[in-house]
Parts: structure tokens; sequence; C-alpha cells
């Protein structure tokens, strides 16, 4: 009887082939395909996106933080360097945590009013996925009782799911660049909380796709927390450069509360997405 060799694997199913470089564009179209799919699957047709660091805790544990660090301090013994820098971190680490409670607090007020609509999934949270800031708005979401999405990315340090994210709109990228298609595709605002390199590199992507007219919808941008922004940028100076024109400062709106932004984010919304439903009911 004649042997017959055994089959091959479907190249769709050969792990050894889809981790290979010669498979790039097939992880890369992947990591299109299946947030679109599950997205469509639950129903999500636009987002707020809330960006912030991963770096910001909640006041709670930056205030233990502090009183550990105050602990060690002994009455009539000079406190080292070391130790006086632990207590200036922490104490800035209290300071920075307002954030964190703002952050939670405006997630919630914008999940509470979106939850008003016929379809319950506009303007679902959006942020991504981690720690800190990220953690902060999925917070506020489940707070309030609604959908959040997360969508993570793989990194060596500070990157993890935080416990606040709808299960079904857990995402883990490879791609930098597929992970910002995600946060801008689906967006109808993006609130850029306090941060660092990562929050800077999304704010001024997003800045250059508005300002350019890559993206055609209209999009808010609150940029939260002047106090801190406007000593990170100096806008002025880039006026004053001549790198950027006045009128470009338009394309964002610093705003300092929780309950501003709300409402700001709330009439825009309501403008340019909502005009001509019912009640705003969709």
């Amino acid at each position: 009887m004649p042997k017959h060799l055994p089959k091959p694997p479907k190249a769709y199913k050969d792990l050894e082939f889809l981790n290979s470089p010669d498979a790039r564009l097939v992880r890369m179209l992947s990591e299109f395909l299946e947030p679109q799919r599950r997205f469509r699957k639950e129903g999500v047709r636009d987002t707020v996106v809330i960006f912030g660091s991963a770096r910001v805790k909640p006041r709670t544990e930056s205030l233990r933080s502090l009183a550990a660090v105050r602990l060690r301090f002994k009455p009539g013994t000079r406190p080292t360097k070391a130790l006086l820098q632990e207590l200036r971190n922490a104490e800035i680490q209290v300071d920075m945590s307002r954030y964190y409670e703002d952050a939670v607090e405006l997630s919630r007020l914008l999940t509470q009013w979106s939850k008003r609509f016929r379809n319950p999934s506009r303007f679902v949270i959006c942020s991504g996925g981690g720690p800190g800031i990220m953690e902060a708005a999925n917070k506020g979401a489940t707070l309030a009782g609604g959908k959040s999405i997360g969508l993570n990315i793989s990194l060596p340090f500070e990157q993890f799911a935080n416990d606040y994210i709808t299960p079904g709109l857990n995402f883990e990228f490879h791609y930098f660049f597929m992970r910002k298609l995600w946060f801008v595709y689906l967006a109808k605002a993006l609130v850029i909380f306090p941060g660092g390199f990562g929050t800077m590199d999304e704010l001024m992507e997003v800045l250059t796709l508005v300002q350019t007219k890559k993206v055609k919808k209209r999009v808010a941008v609150v940029v939260y927390g002047s106090d801190y922004w406007k000593k990170v940028l100096n806008l002025d100076e880039m006026i004053h450069h001549g790198v950027i024109g006045q009128a470009e400062l338009d394309l964002f709106r610093f705003i300092d509360t929780p309950r501003e932004a709300f409402l700001y984010l709330r009439d825009f919304l309501t403008r340019y997405y909502l005009d001509g439903q019912p009640n705003g009911s969709l």
C-alpha cells in the first residue's frame, strides 16, 4: 500500500511562520481586524480617549507612601540627602495624585451622561489600559456602571492591564502605530492628563493630525492641568519663534477641573454628534 506524506500545516495555522519576519504584514493586519471585530461585537461606535502617566497613583496610596517616608525621620538625627529626596518625591506624588482622582471623576461623569442614550455604547471611555491615569479612566467608567476600553501595549516595564477594563474590550498590541490608529480612529474627544514621553508623543501626534486635517472629523482635544502643562510645554516660545501660529492654539483647550472638562465635552459632543436627536438620544 503506498505511503502518503503527512499533511503540512496550513499557512494560517503555522505558528513558526506567523511569528517570523515574513509574516509581519499578517500580524499588522491582525491588529487592525481583530480589534475591529470586537468593537463591532460590543457595539462600540465611538470613544472618549484619556491619556496620561502610568506613574501617577491614587491619593490614598500616595498619602500612605508619604507617611511611611516620614516615619523614617528620627528626632535629633540629621536626615540623609537620599531620605530628603525620598520625602520630596513622596510629596510630589501626593500632589500629582489629584490628577488620578480628577481622571476618575471625569470618566465617571462622561460615562454617566452617555448611558442616557438608547445606544449605551456611545462615547465609551478608552485608555491605554495600564496603571496610573489609564487605570483612573477605566475605574471612573466602572464606577458609573459603564463599559471602558483598554488599548494595552507590550513593554518591558510599567505596562499591565488594570482591573477596571471591560473584559471583552481589553486589548494587547505589539505595534505602537496600530495602537495609535485605534486611539484616534474611534475618538470624538481626547483628554490629555499630565504624563511623560508617551503622553507627549500621543498629544503631539493627535495635534499634528488635526492641524494637517488628516483627521477629517471634529475632535475635541482637552489638555488637562494647565499648572503642569504650561511649565512642560512653552507654547508661547513656539509662537515667538514662528514655528506655530496663534490660531493653532485653538486646536485644544486647557482645563483644570473635572466638571469644567465634562461640560465642555458634553456640549461639544452634543453639538457635533447628537444635535437633531430627541433629547440627545440615539
